[in-house]
């Protein structure tokens, strides 16, 4: 019997079934009848038609009760721009540390070189990926856990610890030693090259494997592979030093000569964050998770042999308490986010009810966090730092952000986000150790939940 034979009889078995399955035309043609009967709908659809849909459900008066005035606000440097790349978590991380390093240097618009940063975590990333290729050589390619690691490989985003990990093994440089290029800022063509390389290289890895070679052959082609990544890398972003002198002239014209360094001699002469110090604080709304406890996820990181990435699920109260002690205390807070939803772009305002969907739709748009979490709706997609708070009693009612998109957009390149938007969209806060009490200082020292790879708290900013 053909295919279509057997599903012709497949449907004429179940011949009543399929029919209250199929998308029937009187079905169709009712609803196109009662959305033409309905005057709201048709000025709805007049409006979107012809404008934006954010301009016909924003609430512009709500939007003009987002002042962009806090009471501690500690940026006066410029924003930086990650350009055409998904480098945020690694701008808010070097954002951070330059927080720390102008005070010394005496530059209030220095930075520290993205591009250096990316090159390491990409030779790292793909030391990583060839290593699970091996691990898991006796797998399908369907395999679930497989499939996702060939689907996500080479990616730009990334976590705290991620970043952590590089610094402390390759250091930082200034921008000017190691300066943007072409793919650095625009890196879909580069990461399409490095990502195609790896799929291929994975199945012949697999394969070598396969065959019942050793550990030294398989380490050979894992080295050659590595050195052809290598050189794709380099091609793209330059080649890293490996010693570089550092002088520079001061906001007061006053002219330094630090003499050379290494990139890890730098970082440690130029800042004085202990990186070592700081704890991630997530907040997983479902239950099965509990709260003051850590939590991985399976295969998220970059660095072999580098910080795991480790999370506190913690209550997002004491998430936004710490942040808002951090900041009143002079520290800048590396944060992770939801960033586009009830996000007015044009103005750089968050608030919680800024657009309201279901009143442009007549249909009820809204769902609680956990349910966004769990069917996939809402992931962390974007790092930023902190910068400002606006205390009233001690409690806050809004927030300076400083984004990672050139000092064009917003209040040149920082936005303010409303108090009612942290606890929706904000998943991820840094913080010191120090700041930890009670059930969350204790969870440092227990084994944490392990996530699966595909779990949406594993996802990568």
């Amino acid at each position: 019997m053909s295919i279509n034979a057997a599903a012709k009889e497949h449907q004429a078995t179940n011949g009543e079934q399929e029919r209250e399955r199929r998308l029937a035309p009187e079905f169709v043609e009712a609803l196109s009848k009662g959305f033409t009967a309905d005057p709201r709908q048709v000025r709805a659809q007049n409006a979107v038609t012809a404008v934006p849909v954010n301009d016909v459900a924003l609430n512009r008066s709500r939007l003009l009760t987002v002042p962009r005035t806090v009471s501690h606000r500690l940026d006066d440097w410029d924003a930086a721009d990650q350009k055409k790349s998904g480098r945020c978590w690694l701008f808010a991380a070097l954002n951070l540390l330059r927080a720390d390093a102008r005070k010394k240097l005496s530059v209030k618009n220095f930075e520290f070189s993205q591009n250096h940063a990316m090159y390491w975590d990409k030779l790292e990333r793909a030391n990583s990926f060839l290593e699970d290729m091996i691990t898991l050589a006796d797998r399908r390619p369907d395999d679930r856990l497989l499939s996702f690691l060939l689907g996500d490989v080479m990616n730009d985003g990334g976590q705290w610890n991620m970043a952590v990990s590089v610094f402390k093994k390759h250091g930082v440089v200034p921008k000017e030693v190691m300066p943007e290029t072409e793919s650095s800022s625009n890196t879909s063509a580069m990461n399409q090259s490095l990502r195609s390389y790896l799929r291929k290289e994975a199945r012949v890895l697999r394969d070598v494997v396969a065959s019942g070679a050793g550990p030294a052959e398989v380490a050979a082609h894992k080295e050659r592979i590595l050195k052809d990544f290598h050189a794709i890398l380099t091609i793209h972003l330059g080649t890293p030093p490996q010693e570089f002198e550092w002088a520079w002239n001061d906001d007061n014209k006053e002219y330094h000569n630090a003499g050379s360094f290494t990139p890890q001699e730098f970082l440690t002469e130029f800042t004085e964050i202990s990186l070592d110090e700081y704890v991630c604080l997530v907040d997983d709304p479902r239950p099965e998770h509990p709260k003051n406890a850590p939590l991985t996820v399976a295969h998220l990181g970059n660095v072999l042999g580098g910080d795991p990435v480790l999370y506190l699920n913690a209550d997002i109260a004491v998430m936004r308490e710490l942040t808002a002690a951090a900041i009143a205390g002079g520290e800048p807070v590396w944060f992770g986010c939801d960033v586009s939803p009830q996000m007015s772009g044009k103005d750089g305002v968050w608030a919680g009810d800024l657009f309201d969907y279901s009143g442009v739709y007549g249909v009820d748009m809204v769902s609680t966090k956990e349910d966004r979490v769990r069917y996939r709706d809402s992931a962390m997609t974007h790092a930023m730092l902190f910068t400002g708070v606006d205390l009233v009693d001690g409690k806050p009612r809004r927030w300076r952000v400083e984004n990672s998109w050139g000092t064009e957009k917003f209040d040149k390149g920082f936005c303010t986000m409303d108090d009612s938007w942290f606890e929706e969209y904000v998943f991820e806060v840094v913080v010191h150790q120090s700041r930890l009490t009670g059930p969350l200082k204790a969870a440092l020292s227990e084994e944490p939940l392990v996530l699966p790879a595909w779990d949406p708290m594993g996802a990568l900013a």
